[in-house]
């Protein structure tokens, strides 16, 4: 494929970035479309798949099939981010927004809707595409996507995953022809250091300045990696970007082989994705096909090939040097530092990483211009951020918002809010590496250096929500469990310091905390980020330190009144029948495992504390409310 022909597929857009640009275009785009009348675009991510998405589509073809539908064309995309309405279906040019869609409901859709002058099924559509009189509102303009700006996401949702074309109709691989054809590595450079692009994957260091490293680097042999290892629980930013657009990660790969000058890449990425992996494999062996990848791409005389490598899930692979490690066939573990990377990488020799988000920035720059990224977000962060939104909330997905936006605008205004009515107590981000920001910060700008200053971190982008309900040293206890088997082992200060620490909150859970526990902790937490080899072990302390910063009290209440304000930790807890309000109906009773409730029927019933396993289900099928846990 030509230079000249890439360009004319991929045709100027007005803007491709904003979210309802990209609905109206592809709206009219279909609506041009001589071969189908319609087109079906159902998510194919992970979230709406377990969900048994591909059933839906089966029924689809089926009915399509039984009705004489031809005209309608089924797409498979990837995520569209609201994952908690799965499966998605939306149907163009309408822009109908179907959501938690099963077989049935798609039969239905396409004896109503997909027919010829058929109408859509307003009964299954998102409750909030549809205005009081029933009319339909694009889902862009809902406040889950109104207040995001994709970049990153840009054609996740809008194109079949697993297509070249479509890719590239959607500007895929433009930029590289740009770069290849008229800029120099210099200037490749400088327009990444302008743009401000800081690294997404935890750490922000400035991206232009490690791709200059890495080019300045003495080497005959380098190479380009993405950091596809995404470890942190809850977390899917990356997945969701290789599952929906992987050629945009592909492209700015090769870009970056070119400036550094490298002439081999390698995607490392966890075998738990499935997905990500055949359509990153789908995806290179286009490329390869269409002359993107390989020999002599574009015509241009510059080589470049990428391949994938699989990780066996270790957390700690994330880190840089046990990443090299692991993509070189040896055992995952880090490396002093000095020397970095950029000097001294994969196989020795000078390697440029990158993450997925990281990566996924590069082409957008490119094409808009740095003046274009830099606008966005703060003076020191700029562009976009992907959160993985998740826990105690009503719209968990993904989302991506401007640096600096207000972690309120995106808990209540994108997230919906707390679920059941429930107070917003504190939020965790960077996952067992980062921190919780409290209630008395849920105005901050969520940008690098706000986070920092509070005691979190951006971190990769999960972004946890928690209710009043949430106890804060459990959730610290929870991270500290997940440090703890993911530590390598490899220094001392990681492999005996979070189990230390995990014995310590354990103790405090369970009732048998003491006041110097806590200055314990705090001299723990020193030695270990001062000395241990990683990240991993350097921030492991984060989430609890953090913790108890800003939830003092209730580590002082667990340690002082062994009580547990939040009625998380059992051991901690009593389960208790109110005489005045239990009506003898004896559900608790015969619900009870442990044989621990007595009472007869219509009289007041008790529980035994020597006998409670405290597993609450008593509570659970207590109809009047009588059981108490304090």
């Amino acid at each position: 494929m030509t230079c000249e022909k890439l360009n004319k597929i991929a045709a100027d857009k007005a803007d491709l970035i904003n979210v309802r640009k990209i609905v109206r275009e592809q709206a009219e785009k279909l609506a041009k479309n001589t071969g189908y009348r319609k087109q079906v675009l159902v998510c194919g991510g992970t979230g709406c798949t377990s969900s048994s998405s591909l059933k839906v589509i089966e029924q689809l073809e089926t009915s399509f099939n039984e009705l004489g539908i031809n005209d309608v064309l089924i797409v498979k995309t990837g995520c569209f981010g609201l994952c908690a309405l799965g499966p998605i279906m939306i149907v163009y040019p309408e822009g109908a927004f179907y959501s938690q869609m099963t077989p049935e409901h798609a039969k239905t859709v396409a004896e109503k809707h997909l027919v010829k002058g058929g109408e859509i099924v307003k009964e299954l559509l998102y409750a909030e595409t549809v205005h009081a009189d029933g009319s339909v509102i694009p889902f862009a303009e809902i406040p889950f996507y109104k207040h995001q700006m994709r970049i990153a996401l840009r054609n996740c949702g809008v194109i079949a995953a697993e297509s070249i074309d479509e890719a590239i109709a959607a500007d895929d691989y433009k930029a590289l022809a740009k770069v290849l054809t008229s800029m120099k590595p210099e200037e490749v450079i400088a327009e990444i250091k302008a743009s401000g692009l800081r690294g997404r994957g935890g750490a922000g260091f400035p991206t232009g300045l490690k791709w200059q490293f890495t080019k300045e680097a003495k080497g005959d042999i380098k190479y380009v990696c993405c950091n596809a290892d995404e470890g942190d629980p809850g977390a899917f930013m990356d997945r969701s970007v290789l599952e929906g657009d992987p050629h945009t990660v592909l492209e700015a790969m090769t870009i970056a082989g070119y400036t550094v000058g490298a002439q081999e890449g390698y995607i490392y990425v966890r075998a738990e994705y499935p997905i990500a992996v055949d359509r990153l494999n789908i995806a290179i062996a286009q490329a390869r096909e269409y002359g993107l990848l390989g020999k002599n791409i574009l015509g241009s005389g510059f080589d470049f090939d990428i391949h994938v490598r699989l990780g066996a899930g270790a957390f700690v692979c994330g880190e840089e040097t046990a990443l090299i490690a692991s993509v070189e066939g040896k055992r995952g573990e880090p490396c002093p530092k000095p020397p970095f990377p950029a000097q001294s990488g994969i196989f020795k020799k000078p390697t440029l990483i990158n993450n997925v988000e990281t990566w996924a920035s590069i082409a957008p720059i490119i094409l808009k211009g740095a003046k274009w990224f830099s606008s966005i977000g703060t003076e020191k962060s700029s562009g976009t951020k992907v959160f993985a939104l998740g826990g105690k909330i009503k719209n968990v997905g993904l989302v991506e918002v401007p640096m600096g936006t207000p972690l309120k605008t995106i808990v209540y205004d994108v997230g919906g809010g707390i679920p059941g009515g429930k107070r917003f107590k504190a939020a965790q981000t960077g996952g067992p590496s980062g921190g919780c920001i409290p209630a008395t910060h849920i105005n901050i700008g969520m940008d690098f250096d706000n986070l920092n200053a509070i005691g979190s971190m951006m971190g990769s982008g999960g972004l946890i929500v928690m209710d009043e309900d949430t106890c804060m040293v459990d959730i610290a206890k929870f991270y500290l469990e997940f440090t703890a088997d993911e530590s390598c082992g490899k220094c001392a200060p990681c492999r005996i310091g979070t189990r230390r620490l995990l014995d310590i909150l354990t103790k405090i859970t369970e009732g048998k905390g003491e006041p110097e526990d806590l200055d314990k902790i705090t001299e723990l937490a020193k030695h270990m980020k001062s000395s241990s080899l990683c990240a991993l072990g350097q921030s492991a302390p984060n989430p609890v330190l953090s913790a108890m910063e800003h939830f003092g009290d209730e580590y002082m209440k667990h340690i002082y009144a062994k009580k547990c304000p939040s009625g998380v930790c059992k051991s901690l807890l009593s389960y208790y029948i109110e005489p005045d309000k239990c009506r003898g109906c004896t559900l608790c009773k015969r619900n009870c495992p442990a044989n621990a409730i007595s009472g007869e029927v219509k009289s007041a019933h008790y529980i035994d504390p020597a006998k409670c396993v405290k597993c609450g289900e008593c509570i659970a099928h207590c109809r009047f409310n009588a059981i108490v846990k304090k």
